[in-house]
């Protein structure tokens, strides 16, 4: 029990961070849940088989005391902490003239700072014990610019940060891997899409970076729907 790995998942409360955990837990991994809704964290902790197995912990990744919390709680409640998950982000209109200049302030801090937040909050425990495993959701949209997309814009400055955090973390095994979704069935739409990747679907290509050997860094993995084509 003790020997089981640890990972931490931000935006863990639904679709692919809440997938991701039913995945790991699946393959034996403890997990620390974290978003801002607590509720619905504390009901999969229960289901994927409470205290010795899962935790909890309500963070609001735009809070650099939040995100401290967090990693320290994970390592207080396990022990350990092998991998995070940056994966809490939600999207927007497509448009410069849509959606409400606070909405972007929300999304960019969540998408862009919180992920950064997420990196320095975790890189501080994998450097102090000399392993760990980031994974950051970026998308299709951080690899090509959409229409009038804001969105696209915090998605390619995930992609940055992956590539940069890979090149500091260059002289050590700690490994970095951009999860890298194309069109999802989750609650980032408000209308369900048809033909799309399920949160599961995700979650698996999570699941095989994960379980790679030690010597193999598997750095990126793009999955969309098929004939998906932007």
């Amino acid at each position: 029990m003790a020997d089981d790995p640890v990972l931490v998942i931000t935006g863990a409360s639904s679709g692919i961070g809440a997938a991701t955990a039913r995945r790991a837990a699946e393959f034996g991994w403890r997990v620390a849940l974290s978003a801002r809704s607590a509720e619905r964290l504390e009901e999969l902790a229960d289901e994927l088989g409470g205290d010795e197995r899962a935790v909890a912990v309500r963070c609001d990744v735009t809070s650099w005391k939040d995100q401290q919390a967090l990693v320290r709680t994970t390592v207080e409640r396990f022990g350990r902490m092998d991998g995070c998950f940056a994966n809490a982000g939600f999207g927007a209109k497509r448009g410069f003239l849509e959606e409400s200049v606070e909405h972007w302030k929300a999304m960019v801090d969540t998408n862009v700072y919180g992920c950064a937040l997420s990196i320095r909050a975790s890189l501080a425990q994998f450097r102090e014990q000399d392993s760990g495993h980031m994974l950051l959701t970026s998308s299709v949209a951080g690899r090509r610019a959409m229409p009038g997309s804001l969105y696209s814009a915090t998605k390619w400055a995930v992609s940055a940060m992956g590539e940069s955090l890979r090149a500091e973390v260059a002289d050590s095994p700690i490994k970095v891997t951009l999860i890298e979704p194309g069109m999802v069935d989750t609650p980032f739409f408000d209308t369900r899409p048809r033909g799309a990747l399920e949160p599961d679907d995700v979650a698996r290509a999570v699941m095989f970076a994960l379980t790679q050997p030690p010597h193999v860094d598997v750095n990126e993995i793009l999955v969309r729907p098929i004939n998906q084509s932007g």
